[in-house]
């Protein structure tokens, strides 16, 4: 492991429950950036040409469902606190280096729309977290 590669990895919390880290707000602030990131990547692979774009809420919220992990959250959460959840464990997985920037951009490019390549990036993502936990 490379020096930078340990301290990205030093900055994700230690959690243990899959409910710690999808409620966890900090990771969530950084999540938003990473998830725009795999989300411009996706749309860019998809075009053809560089895309930046902000991934909207209603795709994740309606992905984290679709993938099971609402079962993990409290009952009453918003769309935009589930999306807040989606962020958290993406960016999660790829601190704790279970999952790379690359891989991501690949399980979602395996599919034509973006809720569909979510649920599929957030069910690879929770295996791997319950793996680790």
């Amino acid at each position: 492991m490379t020096p930078l590669r340990k301290r990205i990895a030093s900055l994700a919390p230690v959690h243990k429950t899959v409910n710690a880290v999808l409620t966890d707000v900090d990771l969530a602030k950084l999540g938003d950036a990473y998830t725009n990131l795999v989300y411009s990547l996706y749309l860019s692979i998809r075009t053809g040409k560089p895309t930046g774009r902000k991934t909207e809420g209603n795709i994740l919220s309606e992905a984290l469902k679709q993938a099971g992990l609402k079962l993990f959250l409290p009952s009453r959460m918003d769309r935009h606190g589930l999306a807040d959840a989606a962020e958290s464990l993406l960016v999660h997985v790829w601190l704790t280096g279970l999952m790379t920037l690359g891989e991501s951009v690949s399980l979602m490019a395996k599919h034509r729309d973006a809720v569909d390549a979510f649920d599929s990036l957030l069910s690879v993502a929770l295996k791997r977290l319950e793996s680790l936990l």
